[in-house]
């Protein structure tokens, strides 16, 4: 195997750092960090699936403070209206004219929390922010910062208080991960650094440490190197072959008779992108059919619909993609 580029090799220990610090934080979820850095490494925006308890907002917030970047969390609820997102026009008292209130969008990494708590007219708010990264506020079209990266979590859409996100802005989440529990050594784990956590004592009273207490704000890493190992990953090698493969996989999702409706463009773009960040994660500066496989079921499945007929049937989406990806060979 070929060596790989100096611009990988540092891209490599800037993610390993980036790693290094929130698995002492986090317990485990090295798949998820993963995915994390990839949406970082790409613009991609990232989409977390998981029931409550499964450490996702600390990861985020790890994530962030790691990397010195403007961090915003947004927590939805289902009375949230779309101004407290991306702001509003408030009138000046002393002047008597309008200005503009700059929402939590403005930010470089913004966790949405829960977002399928809130009504579907406030994620739809969002999609011209994920996609074209700009807002309207009273007329005026504003950009956003650079770089503008979007971390969702949700709850499973099984849960009372919850909305299914709608196709158009699920296709913007370059990823869709969906988080296990943790294994029995991991989750005793957890339970034995809570026991060391101790309290923390101010203004006279205590209160137990969390593990959000544990987060060290010193960052490992600033933009700039973000923006280096981003350009490393632009420079990735990806074959034809590769993008025949990928074209191929997204074309079977539109044929397959046991689906209402399979991929768009999007999803070929995101295996591209997503397939040289991990390239560069495993220190390779070429990508290779093992990065398709891996990444195939965050990139695919939630952009495909299983018809009812199918699912009836028992047929499942990962049923559906597992035998996409054979036929690949």
């Amino acid at each position: 195997m070929k060596a790989s580029s100096p611009g990988v090799a540092s891209a490599q220990q800037f993610v390993a750092d980036v790693r290094g610090r929130v698995g002492q934080v986090v317990v485990g979820q090295d798949v998820v960090v993963e995915r994390v850095m990839i949406a970082m490494l790409t613009g991609g925006h990232l989409l977390l699936q998981g029931m409550p308890g499964l450490a996702k907002t600390l990861l985020v917030n790890t994530v962030a403070k790691a990397i010195q970047l403007d961090f915003r969390r947004i927590q939805f609820t289902v009375d949230m209206l779309p101004s407290d997102i991306v702001g509003s026009e408030v009138i000046d008292q002393k002047s008597g004219e309008f200005r503009i209130h700059r929402g939590p969008i403005f930010t470089n990494l913004l966790l949405a929390d829960e977002i399928n708590r809130a009504a579907p007219k406030v994620q739809g708010a969002m999609l011209e922010a994920m996609q074209e990264r700009k807002v309207t506020i009273g007329g005026q079209t504003m950009k956003l910062p650079t770089p503008f990266l979007v971390i969702a979590t949700q709850n499973p859409v099984e849960q009372s208080g919850t909305f299914e996100l709608p196709e158009a802005q699920l296709d913007r989440f370059m990823l869709l991960h969906r988080l296990g529990y943790p294994t029995r050594d991991d989750e005793q784990m957890i339970l034995q650094r809570q026991l060391g956590m101790g309290l923390r004592k101010e203004d006279g009273g205590a209160v137990p440490r969390s593990a959000f207490d544990m987060i060290d704000d010193r960052p490992v890493g600033t933009a700039a190197d973000l923006v280096a190992a981003m350009e490393a990953v632009q420079a990735v090698h990806v074959s034809e072959v590769f993008l025949k493969h990928s074209v191929e996989l997204v074309r079977r999702t539109r044929e397959s008779k046991l689906l209402d409706f399979g991929c768009s463009p999007r999803a070929g773009l995101a295996l591209v992108n997503a397939a040289r960040a991990r390239a560069v994660i495993h220190g390779r500066d070429f990508v290779t059919p093992e990065d398709l496989f891996a990444l195939a079921e965050d990139i695919v499945l939630h952009r495909i619909r299983v018809s009812y007929e199918a699912s009836a049937a028992g047929h499942t989406g990962a049923q559906v993609l597992e035998s996409i990806l054979a036929g690949l060979g």
